[in-house]
């Protein structure tokens, strides 16, 4: 009776590399087809490479097809090593780098939507000065809900996250950049739009698109947990278009509304009530595998910072 084959009985090429890398970013991206554009690869090509990995290591890691993308119970297992093992090559590509006084690599950052419309010019003088510390690194951008980004960065999906934080997490470090108002608005054709004098018992009997913050246990003031949230919508392009129908009433960002040249179409109500603040953060893990770059980028951002201030 013969032996049981290793799944893996030689050394890590890099061709076993790039297919784990593709891997990762399928399974970062929620499936084969949403990785065709991050990873500039036809779908095709994305599952053959797969495929391929699936026969080098004598396993089946996903299910793909018209039922969807979903990871196997082996698939969990190489994603999570996979994960750890970029990892480890990205800490010692930088220890290297860090010897010779030369850094590369790769820096992933995750904006949340529609950041840089606020205050976001400090972010870019601290690209600027990045670029200028370490030409060498690759940076790439990803634009994410608020939501998302934490996640992201929390799963090791990204390095750094620009976003609003729900709440403080123990695992992340913050660096507080900038604010943005939120205000309740309803739009040309909304019963309130025209109304003169606007109560807080009003709003009970009007539909609410839902956000981020109107998740219950999020809201900012009290009143909101009692407001009929009908619709879903966490991106604010999306939420914006169904406010615009007059149907329903919700909260956006006000630099938003004035960059889109909607002041004449939606209307703020009860601002001094129902508005509030939010603060973006730059975060990142604590003991992060990309510890060197992002450091550096910290540093740029601080730097941006007082600069800004002062």
């Amino acid at each position: 009776m013969g032996k049981k084959k290793a799944a893996l009985s030689r050394q890590l090429a890099d061709i076993d590399l790039k297919l784990l890398n593709v891997f990762k970013s399928v399974v970062d991206y929620g499936g084969v087809s949403a990785a065709q554009i991050p990873l500039n690869l036809a779908n095709s090509t994305i599952s053959n490479y797969v495929a391929d990995l699936e026969g080098r290591l004598n396993m089946m890691l996903c299910t793909r097809g018209r039922a969807g993308f979903k990871l196997t119970e082996h698939g969990k297992i190489v994603y999570d090593a996979t994960t750890e093992l970029l990892g480890a090559i990205n800490q010692f590509r930088a220890t290297i780098n860090q010897s010779h006084q030369r850094i590369s690599g790769f820096l992933h950052i995750a904006f949340a939507e529609h950041m840089l419309s606020v205050h976001g010019s400090c972010v870019v003088d601290a690209m600027q000065s990045f670029n200028k510390k370490a030409p060498d690194v690759e940076v790439k951008i990803s634009t994410m809900s608020s939501d998302e980004v934490t996640s992201a960065v929390q799963n090791k999906k990204v390095d750094i996250g620009v976003t609003v934080l729900s709440q403080q997490y123990n695992e992340l470090e913050s660096l507080s950049l900038f604010s943005e108002q939120m205000l309740v608005y309803c739009a040309e054709g909304h019963p309130l739009f025209n109304k003169e004098t606007i109560v807080p018992k009003d709003l009970l009997d009007y539909q609410f698109v839902e956000s981020p913050r109107l998740l219950f246990g999020r809201e900012p003031h009290p009143d909101m947990q009692h407001w009929h949230k009908t619709a879903k919508a966490h991106h604010q392009e999306a939420r914006a278009t169904l406010m615009l129908t007059g149907a329903y009433l919700g909260i956006l960002p006000k630099h938003i509304v004035t960059n889109w040249g909607l002041t004449n179409k939606l209307r703020p109500i009860l601002s001094e009530r129902y508005g509030y603040s939010n603060t973006f953060a730059a975060i990142r893990r604590y003991k992060a595998d990309n510890d060197l770059i992002t450091n550096i980028f910290y540093q740029c951002l601080s730097v941006a910072l007082k600069l800004r201030v002062n």
